[in-house]
C-alpha cells in the first residue's frame, strides 16, 4: 500500500473516511499482516495505538504507561511525565480510564505513544477530541521531531497539518 522505506521525520497519510488510513498505520506498526489478520506479537520498534484505549477501562494512565514501558525498550519516563504535565493530565493520573472523557483518554494514549521511543510511531488523527492547548503541545512535539535523523512519525488524518514540515505526504483513496 505504501512505498517503503519511509523517510525519517514526519510522514502524513491523508484521505477521506474509509480510505484505509487506520489500516495502513496498523500494518506499518506490525499490528496487521498483509492479509489484514491481527498479528499475535506486534513489532515494538513500531507502535500504533487505538487512541480511545478500548478494553483498558479499569486501568489508570500510569498503568497504561507502565505496560507500554515494558514493551518499548527505549521508553522515556521523563518525557512521559513532561507530556502528562503539558497535556494537563496530573489531576487524572489516579483515575481509571472509565472515568475520563474521550479527549483525556486520547491524551493518555498520545503521551504514551510520544514517550515510547520507537523507531516508527503511528498517530491516528492525533488532534481529534483535543482542546487547542493540547493540540499545540502535540504539534510542538512533532515540530521538534521533524528533523530527527532516525525516527519516523506517521500521522494519519483527513488533511496534512499545514503547520508541520512533512518529509512525505501519502494520499489514500
Amino acid at each position: 500500500m505504501i512505498d517503503l522505506p519511509l523517510p525519517a521525520g514526519l510522514v502524513a497519510v491523508v484521505g477521506d473516511e474509509g480510505t484505509g488510513k487506520t489500516r495502513c498505520l496498523r500494518e506499518l506498526a506490525g499490528c496487521l499482516d498483509a492479509a489484514g489478520t491481527a498479528s499475535p506479537e506486534p513489532e515494538r520498534d513500531a507502535l500504533w495505538l487505538d487512541l480511545s484505549l478500548p478494553g483498558l477501562d479499569g486501568r489508570t494512565p500510569e498503568q497504561v504507561w507502565a505496560e507500554l514501558a515494558a514493551l518499548c525498550p527505549r521508553w522515556n519516563a521523563a518525557l512521559s511525565q513532561e507530556l502528562a504535565q503539558a497535556l494537563r493530565l496530573q489531576p487524572h493520573l489516579g483515575k481509571t480510564l472509565s472515568m475520563l472523557s474521550t479527549g483525556t483518554r486520547r491524551k493518555v494514549a498520545l503521551a504514551g505513544l510520544l514517550a515510547a521511543g520507537t523507531a516508527l510511531t503511528c498517530l491516528d488523527q492525533p488532534y481529534a477530541a483535543l482542546d487547542m492547548a493540547s493540540i499545540r503541545v502535540v504539534r510542538g512535539f512533532l515540530l521538534d521531531q521533524a528533523d530527527h535523523p532516525a525516527r519516523t512519525w506517521v500521522v494519519a488524518d483527513y488533511e496534512a497539518d499545514g503547520g508541520l514540515p512533512w518529509r512525505r505526504i501519502i494520499r489514500l483513496g
